[in-house]
């Protein structure tokens, strides 16, 4: 497939303006701004709790023991574990799929902040037991293992939290990069399953044994309450939810659609899709009960916008689970979770938006070129591919209807500090995007791609004046 112009700005008809709202006094994109309010409550809720788990410490003589060395190191010990076990409870909620977190956020932004907050937590943890180890062995370095062999031994759920402890080092070490590079997505979604399992093993030693959990009947239902909300909340969103959505939606493979270059859409039908929230540019969890193998989800965004009658994804075939999605046959039951992810009109908050991305990374913005409201140039689309690029037909259609501005950007990537291709000659990535946008630091950037690619690609945006919040990228690598 072949585009029928190279040049920088496809032309397009112009048509009339659609009608804006009756108020224009009133935000047309309100959505941000409770999301705004969302993350800074969320901030707040942090540091309060923080704050909270300190104060405790503190009533509980923290600061009175540092006066010698063994109550020192016992004290320092428990603060460690204190905030720890609260960082872990805020990792359990920061991957339980809450709604209202999903939509402030963005599932890509709460999975870094997992990470953050995971290693930050299991840092301490080890910390806590290495130090609190020292101090009951009286400041004596030779008797800290032969210590922590007592401890492990004789004390209430100790045994469970090495367990628990042990599954968790199994979450860091895979979650670092080059462990994870070498891990299919499948495998490495699987075994951060466990980490469910590694914090209910570490819970019943803080609860059973923590000074500061048991100092008092406040302190013991604070932390009851918070472990037994966090549970909910993955019980609810996690579970609860994505059960209710399919038996609610069932889902069904309708055809399968090669599209080139690998690439097959995938389309579905369900009952009351129109109530199901989705928005153009999300993505699910998608499970094809087809054989062996069924049970593990991948993650795919929509490649088309709701219509409240069907949904459609695009997948490309990289040799992993996604290439099941080829031999997919109408009739094959769909299981799914979500919707996730911010790169969605929710996240607008300027009329007009510039779509950029790479490759299959095209998926999500060609649903946003159709979902979103924009008027002739008021939305500009700018895609890179290294052969043929994806919806080109459905695009061009977008452009003579709606008035979608479309630049191609041809040939891989001309140099590893640049996000543009080779086919764009030498000119700079800063000046490029202010000539193919020269409002751009007035628009919503969205942009969709592998992520070393559209970290560049927001670091041009920020350099020609985007505000950060003004930024909403997707990351398709894992």
């Amino acid at each position: 497939m072949r585009t029928e112009s190279m040049s920088p700005v496809q032309a397009h008809p112009r048509r009339s303006e659609p009608a804006r709202t009756e108020n224009p006094t009133a935000d047309p994109f309100p959505a941000h701004r409770f999301d705004t309010v969302v993350r800074y409550g969320a901030l707040v809720a942090f540091w309060l709790n923080l704050l909270v788990v300190t104060y405790w410490w503190t009533a509980g003589g923290g600061i009175r023991d540092l006066g010698a060395v063994d109550t020192a190191l016992t004290s320092v010990g428990r603060l460690a574990g204190l905030v720890s076990a609260a960082l872990l409870l805020v990792q359990v909620l920061l991957i339980a799929r809450i709604p209202v977190l999903e939509r402030a956020f963005g599932q890509d932004e709460l999975i870094g902040l997992h990470r953050v907050v995971g290693i930050t937590s299991f840092v301490l943890m080890v910390g806590h037991v290495g130090i609190i180890t020292w101090g009951y062995a009286g400041g004596d370095i030779a008797d800290v293992p032969s210590m922590l062999w007592d401890l492990t031994v004789d004390y209430p759920g100790m045994l469970l939290a090495v367990a628990g402890t042990l599954l968790l080092l199994m979450i860091v070490v895979t979650s670092v990069r080059p462990v994870r590079d070498r891990l299919r997505y499948e495998s490495w979604h699987l075994l951060h399953l466990y980490a469910y399992l590694g914090v209910g093993l570490a819970l019943p030693h803080q609860l059973w044994t923590g000074q500061e959990f048991l100092a008092s009947a406040a302190a013991t239902i604070y932390w009851w309450t918070l472990w037994a909300l966090a549970a909910a909340a993955v019980l609810v969103w996690r579970v609860g939810l994505p059960v209710w959505r399919n038996a609610r939606h069932r889902l069904r493979v309708t055809a399968v659609v090669p599209e080139g270059n690998g690439v097959v859409s995938v389309h579905m039908a369900g009952r009351a899709l129109d109530r199901l929230p989705a928005d153009a540019g999300q993505f699910f969890q998608w499970r094809f009960v087809d054989g062996p193998g069924w049970t593990r989800a991948n993650p795919y965004s929509l490649s088309a916008a709701p219509d409240g009658r069907s949904l459609r994804i695009s997948v490309k075939d990289l040799g992993d689970g996604s290439a099941r999605t080829q031999a997919l046959t109408p009739g094959t039951p769909v299981l799914f979770e979500g919707p996730y992810g911010r790169l969605s009109g929710r996240a607008r908050s300027a009329r007009r938006v510039a779509l950029i991305g790479a490759g299959v990374g095209a998926t999500p913005l060609r649903a946003l070129a159709e979902g979103l409201d924009y008027g002739p140039g008021e939305a500009t689309l700018l895609l890179r591919y290294t052969t043929d690029p994806l919806f080109v037909r459905e695009l061009q259609d977008l452009s003579a209807r709606r008035g979608l501005q479309i630049v191609w950007l041809p040939g891989p990537r001309r140099s590893p500090g640049s996000w543009l291709g080779n086919g764009m000659g030498e000119v700079d990535d800063r000046t490029a995007l202010t000539y193919w946008a020269p409002d751009i630091a007035d628009r919503d950037v969205y942009v969709c791609g592998p992520e070393p690619w559209t970290d560049l690609v927001r670091r041009t945006s920020r350099a020609a004046g985007v505000p950060a919040g003004r930024i909403h990228t997707e990351n398709f690598g894992w």
